[in-house]
């Protein structure tokens, strides 16, 4: 028998055990991307209209190629877990499992193909 009451057992705990952790992530990567997001549209309207070259250099420089993977990574994550909140929210049955595999499967794809750019780029 347990002695612990309802409260002890759910503290700190939502009903599928796991939703204080997400909202936790999310307010986290919601402020890092309001502290990075600015930074890299600075660089990135400086880079637009630029040569090739020009563009090359600017993300040549490890500070900048660092800057554009963590945009990349920190806000494609973010919107994986904020669509995938979504999808459980209002989709059931098989409808969910393909939205959440297909939402995976974008964010992915798009994180890969901007990071081999990014790396292509400043190489």
């Amino acid at each position: 028998m347990r002695f612990l009451t309802a409260r002890k057992r759910a503290e700190g705990l939502g009903a599928a055990r796991s939703g204080t952790e997400h909202h936790w992530y999310m307010t986290v990567s919601a402020v890092g991307l309001a502290l990075i997001v600015p930074m890299f549209l600075f660089v990135l309207g400086r880079t637009i209209g630029g040569t090739h070259d020009e563009v090359s250099a600017v993300f040549a420089h490890p500070a900048m190629a660092i800057l554009t993977l963590l945009v990349l990574y920190v806000g494609l994550q973010h919107f994986r877990r904020g669509a995938q909140t979504l999808i459980e929210d209002y989709s059931r049955g098989m409808t969910r499992k393909i939205l959440i595999i297909g939402v995976t499967v974008l964010s992915y794809g798009l994180m890969a193909t901007g990071m081999f750019a990014v790396v292509k780029l400043a190489l």
